[in-house]
């Protein structure tokens, strides 16, 4: 696979974790190799899974999925900017919320093969909404047995951190969706308009409908 041909940003991260892992790896600081590891092997799933799924990715969604692991679980975790700055955890809920949304978009379209029309905007809205909140629950999962199988702390005040982790996970999904429901009903918003056209584009076969 080659490592670096996605975009400078997608290189800068995996640049930069490869050197963490090294330099992790040399000082027998473990746990950080562990996440640093982990990260880069996340960050290169989407682009595994759409390739096994023939769909293609853009490359900003690919840049924008490196950036969210590498601020949520390098500095987030390793840096430990959760604790340096309390608004990490709410800006990073908040944007993967909004950008989910944005996805619960595009997987509504492809239920519909790109036809916008093909079911009322409010239903297509709410299985936007749906997809970004089940995707959020499944993160909070995530965190929960990180924390409990290798020791982290990514919940950190526990049930608390999660309930307001999912009420941010909520706000954000509802704002995709409402941007979805404008899309819907023909109103071009721009740049998630754009994303969505984009998507489409590169993946002509499941969106025969679209236009």
């Amino acid at each position: 696979m080659r490592l670096f041909h996605q975009s400078w940003i997608v290189s800068a991260v995996r640049i930069a974790l490869l050197a963490a892992l090294i330099g992790a790896l040399i000082e027998a600081q473990w746990s950080v190799a562990f996440v640093a590891l982990a990260t880069l092997t996340l960050s290169t799933v989407p682009e595994l899974v759409g390739r096994r799924l023939g769909v293609h990715l853009p490359v900003s969604m690919i840049a924008v999925i490196s950036l969210f692991l590498f601020a949520t679980l390098f500095l987030g975790e390793v840096l430990d900017f959760y604790n340096r700055y309390w608004w990490w955890d709410v800006a990073l809920h908040g944007g993967s919320a909004l950008g989910f949304g944005l996805m619960g978009v595009v997987f509504a379209l492809f239920l519909f093969e790109g036809d916008r029309y093909a079911a009322p905007p409010w239903a297509l809205s709410l299985i936007a909404f749906s997809f970004a909140v089940t995707i959020g629950a499944v993160w909070e999962i995530f965190e929960f047995a990180m924390d409990q199988i290798f020791g982290l702390n990514m919940q950190k005040s526990g049930l608390i951190d999660t309930m307001w982790d999912l009420i941010v996970d909520v706000i954000g999904a509802g704002t995709g969706a409402i941007i979805g429901f404008f899309y819907f009903i023909g109103r071009d918003l721009g740049g998630p308009t754009a994303f969505f056209r984009e998507f489409a584009r590169l993946n002509r076969k499941l969106f025969s409908r679209f236009r």
